[in-house]
């Protein structure tokens, strides 16, 4: 099942969901749209390894916005910080947002019961495309869960900001092979 806006705005006024700052106007039939921040990040290696913690170049937007370019990953992140420890978030682009040819979290949508804010947004363009800091780019929907609740607890907790990938935190995703030891 999934939560509809006047249960998102009941379950955000009783603690259920936590989304700051919370705007009504914001809400949408089954979603919560959120907005993209003033900060982004690209990967600055030519390659990027899984294994390795990899480099990044930090870009803040002022209000005259950014132009997104094709063949590049960016790492945005929500205004908003957005958690529950009851409700599977999911979060994806707008279609307004689609329709202008940007993709964001094709890979990534779902969220972990538990976590505690701001998301890290992939943003990919087909075309050069300029985005703004407040803009709304995504939207979050809420799903009942069903079963025993473990609570999220991993190395993204309580992120601000674009989060980069931390992969290379992770034990036991060794390419059979490969005798490199992940750092801690």
């Amino acid at each position: 099942m999934i939560l509809t806006g006047p249960e998102i705005i009941e379950a955000s006024a009783d603690g259920r969901i936590r989304i700051s700052p919370f705007n009504p106007d914001q809400v949408n039939p089954n979603s919560y749209n959120v907005c993209l921040g003033d900060t982004l990040l690209t990967y600055s290696s030519e390659i990027i390894d899984p294994y390795e913690p990899n480099p990044t170049d930090s870009i803040t937007m002022d209000e005259s916005g950014y132009v997104l370019r094709p063949e590049q990953l960016y790492l945005g992140h929500t205004v908003e910080q957005v958690g529950t420890d009851r409700y599977v978030p999911l979060l994806f682009g707008r279609s307004s947002v689609g329709r202008r040819g940007l993709f964001v979290e094709i890979t990534a949508p779902i969220g972990d019961i538990g976590f505690h804010g701001q998301w890290t947004l992939m943003l990919s363009p087909v075309r050069p495309l300029r985005v703004y800091p407040g803009m709304r780019i995504g939207q979050i929907m809420f799903f009942v869960s069903v079963g025993e609740i473990d609570l999220y607890a991993g190395k993204y907790q309580a992120s601000q900001g674009p989060q980069e990938s931390r992969y290379w935190r992770d034990r036991g995703h060794r390419v059979p092979g490969d005798t490199r030891v992940p750092a801690l």
